[in-house]
């Protein structure tokens, strides 16, 4: 439950969770539930030695593992409901983008996930959420988008990633309300 993954992410579904990432400048990257770095990899890709990119992962051994390839990335291995205090004790933000590879369930008990990440983003970030086609119809998954349309101006769908097991598709959020409602 925790996990909530047989296999690692696709190339395909990475490419479509880190399609935020600025290509140019120095941009703070958040990734909440790292895993095996499916996403990890791909973010570091895009960032080619720019910016900060900070990893926040329940699992110790994945966040040890994730700490082990990724020498530059700032892994706290922690839960991700505490993202703002997780952040203001490493002085990151504003964040211009939080790629989640969380699994629903991770909300169900934390409904204000969604809220604290609106919150550390800046005014202009983007939040990245993945869900398996066969998973996006249940109660924890119509949850998670009401709160995303609650929290953001923008929330769009991507198509189908049909070479990911299983496949899955991308929610894209943009522009936080929090960040508009901050004096």
């Amino acid at each position: 439950m925790r996990t909530a993954a047989v296999l690692p992410s696709s190339v395909g579904l990475a490419a479509r969770m880190v399609a935020g990432v600025p290509e140019r400048g120095e941009p703070v990257v958040v990734e909440l539930g790292a895993g095996t770095g499916a996403f990890t990899s791909a973010i570091q890709e895009r960032l080619r030695g720019r910016g900060r990119h900070v990893v926040v992962e329940l699992n110790d051994r994945f966040a040890a593992e994730i700490a082990r390839a990724y020498p530059s990335v700032e892994v706290v291995c922690d839960h991700a409901a505490r993202l703002p205090a997780l952040l203001a004790e490493r002085g990151v933000g504003p964040v211009d983008v939080v790629v989640s590879g969380l699994p629903w369930i991770a909300y169900t008990g934390e409904p204000l996930l969604i809220e604290s990440v609106a919150r550390a983003l800046a005014p202009d970030g983007v939040y990245t959420q993945f869900a398996y086609n066969w998973t996006r119809w249940a109660a924890p998954a119509r949850r998670l988008v009401d709160g995303l349309r609650t929290e953001f101006e923008e929330v769009v769908t991507t198509m189908t990633v049909w070479r990911n097991l299983p496949p899955a598709m991308v929610y894209v959020a943009r522009r936080p309300r929090a960040a508009q409602a901050a004096p």
